[in-house]
């Protein structure tokens, strides 16, 4: 069940996550979150109860800070609240883009999730920005391929945008890979070139190529976007989803098949 009003309202008067959201509010977003976490899970030993996480996360949500909202809800274990831990912010920008291009919305939002968490300002050590977390080169280079004009860096943080040009970039991907969300993804994390080098040898089932992805942090990313898009699948359909249906086989790319886009980054 969802937390009463007292849960609530014991939970909003708490000083330490008022401090957090404001913080956050303010620009002080690693001041905020280390407040945060520091809140739910060291103040009192073994951190907060599951009902009071819940409520946490609940708030978090309606303040949208989707990221203290997921990882806060991801800490339950006996109560579980699916739309707080696999939220869809931006809806109808993300499912109306997705469709425009042909691309699955629960793919784009399993990809978001893994990326940023829905910090529309998220930047990583690499320099990769936004929602879907595009390099600057890569931005330019899909902007111009989708003869996106005017476009600017600075642009990258605004969600509209990222969006246009992640997913431009991520249907590219998609194709070159023809239709392998597994290979796809991987090429997103890591470049194109590497699964481009991993899918040559015997044709496997994908669940297997995955596991035999060599580098820790894709083989993990991938499981992860694919395991998200399943979960947005039944959210965003309401139907029962299986992971098995978006695996598929991975083995060299077929002599009838088009040549790969080597100009993709």
């Amino acid at each position: 069940p969802p937390p009463t009003p007292a849960e609530r309202a014991a939970i909003r008067a708490n000083a330490g996550l008022q401090r957090a959201l404001l913080a956050i509010e303010l620009g002080l977003r690693s001041e905020g979150v280390r407040e945060w976490q520091y809140e739910i899970a060291l103040h009192t030993p073994g951190g907060m109860s599951e009902r009071e996480l819940l409520a946490a996360a609940e708030w978090a949500c309606e303040r949208a800070v989707w990221d203290r909202c997921i990882n806060t809800s991801s800490r339950t274990r006996d109560a579980i609240d699916m739309a707080q831990r696999f939220p869809t912010p931006l809806r109808e920008l993300v499912v109306r883009r997705a469709r425009e291009i042909g691309l699955d919305p629960a793919y784009v939002y399993g990809l978001i999730r893994q990326e940023s968490r829905f910090v529309s300002d998220a930047r990583s050590h690499v320099g990769a920005s936004g929602l879907m977390q595009v390099m600057p080169a890569t931005a330019r280079w899909t902007a111009r391929k989708i003869g996106l004009n005017g476009f600017e860096p600075s642009q990258i943080t605004d969600p509209e945008v990222n969006v246009q040009i992640g997913t431009a970039y991520l249907k590219l991907a998609l194709d070159d890979f023809e239709g392998s969300m597994a290979m796809a993804a991987a090429a997103y994390n890591a470049g194109p070139g590497r699964p481009r080098q991993w899918r040559q040898g015997p044709e496997l089932e994908a669940a297997v190529w995955i596991e035999n992805i060599p580098f820790d942090e894709t083989r993990d990313y991938v499981k992860r976007v694919l395991s998200n898009t399943t979960v947005y699948a039944a959210i965003l359909t309401g139907q029962p989803q299986r992971l098995s249906s978006r695996l598929g086989r991975i083995g060299p790319r077929l002599a009838t098949a088009r040549a790969p886009d080597t100009d993709l980054p």
